[in-house]
């Protein structure tokens, strides 16, 4: 029985000393080991299941899969305007690079160097431009950024798979500018309006006078012509109407040549 409780207890000792010398790289990251005698070593542990001497060495893992990040900044356009813009960046370090990342900078690399960097590089370029054109030539001012962030993060180690500008807004001023500027075209063109409409009124005034008097030319003409004809043409004319009229009216009163009285006849 003594044997076997020894056995038992190496086997067990044996078991915890390989279970602390074993260790996991899940899928997606990378692991850099740290040595206490000789530091940070600068090979990068692939994923799976790995050796390591227990108590001598470490390891660090880092996650390497893309990742978003907001990045909010205050800065000004080349007009002296004030320009609040927000970058969405989807980031993620070089493998090859963690050795160099975690002894300068360490696990929180992130919020080391985006921010400032971000910051850096957006206010170089907002500030080339005015702030209509950063509005009017947006895909611009993004092609600038994301060539000159995506440099600036290399030197760091780092890949920035997207940048795109999320938010893009300006001060109270230039806000109430634009609306002025708006309200301004809207009573211009409101007025452009008015007078086109006075002149094709005016325009329409004019033709029906010269319509007019060409009429009354042709008529002046006719009478020249037929004399008192053509007069009475025309009072015969209405007559016909006139007479059309009444008997088509059911209350017709009729006064007998030579009398005063007026007589209501039934229809």
């Amino acid at each position: 029985f003594n044997r076997l409780g020894q056995l038992g207890v190496g086997v067990a000792i044996a078991g915890g000393v390989a279970q602390s010398a074993l260790f996991n790289v899940d899928g997606g990251h990378r692991a850099v080991m740290f040595d206490r005698f000789r530091g940070v070593l600068q090979d990068v542990v692939g994923e799976g299941t790995h050796f390591m001497i227990p108590w001598v060495q470490s390891p660090i893992i880092f996650d390497i899969r893309a990742r978003p990040k907001n990045v909010p900044t205050v800065t000004g356009s080349k007009d002296l305007q004030n320009v609040n813009i927000t970058l969405r960046i989807l980031y993620r370090p070089q493998p090859n690079a963690l050795p160099n990342i975690y002894t300068t900078l360490g696990l929180d690399y992130d919020d080391r160097v985006l921010p400032s960097i971000t910051n850096e590089v957006l206010k170089a370029v907002v500030a080339e431009f005015d702030a209509g054109e950063l509005i009017t030539q947006r895909e611009l001012v993004s092609s600038r950024v994301n060539m000159e962030l995506t440099k600036r993060a290399g030197q760091f180690g780092l890949i920035l798979d997207d940048i795109s500008i999320t938010h893009l807004t300006f001060g109270r001023e230039f806000t109430a500018a634009v609306e002025l500027k708006q309200v301004a075209q809207q009573e211009a063109e409101k007025a452009r309006f008015l007078v086109e409409k006075a002149e094709q009124v005016k325009l329409a005034s004019i033709i029906s006078a010269e319509g007019d008097t060409e009429a009354a030319s042709l008529l002046a003409g006719a009478f020249a012509k037929a004399g008192e004809g053509l007069i009475e043409l025309r009072r015969i004319e209405t007559a016909e109407e006139v007479a059309t009229s009444m008997a088509q009216s059911r209350n017709v009163v009729y006064l007998p040549h030579g009398q005063q009285t007026l007589l209501s006849l039934p229809q």
